[in-house]
């Protein structure tokens, strides 16, 4: 089962997560968008659930190929991975990648 949230609100995004620690979540494909590179509450709140519920983050446009500002992220460091430039299929490979590391007993 795949459950979809989005706000344009941080602190909405940091409850979201928050919440995943204890509601089931098994793990969460997120897309901080410029958050990327500057929440730090972002990191802190994917920092505080990472153990139990992991996270891989996407981009669909390719952030190494844009201004450098946009090459940092804050938050990847508290992510299985990141996955960049493969427009929505980012998505899809996220939680492909998710299902395999299920399968091979990983997470």
């Amino acid at each position: 089962e795949i459950q979809v949230f989005q706000s344009n609100h941080e602190g909405a995004i940091i409850d979201r997560i928050q919440e995943a620690y204890s509601d089931g979540t098994e793990g969460i494909v997120i897309n901080p968008g410029a958050y990327t590179h500057y929440s730090y509450a972002l990191m802190d709140a994917l920092e505080s659930v990472h153990a139990l519920v992991p996270a891989i983050e996407v981009h669909m446009s390719n952030i190494q190929d844009r201004d450098s500002f946009r090459h940092i992220s804050v938050t990847a460091p508290e992510c299985l991975g990141q996955i960049a430039g493969f427009g929505k299929a980012s998505y899809k490979l996220a939680m492909h990648e998710f299902k395999l590391l299920e399968e091979t007993g990983e997470l």
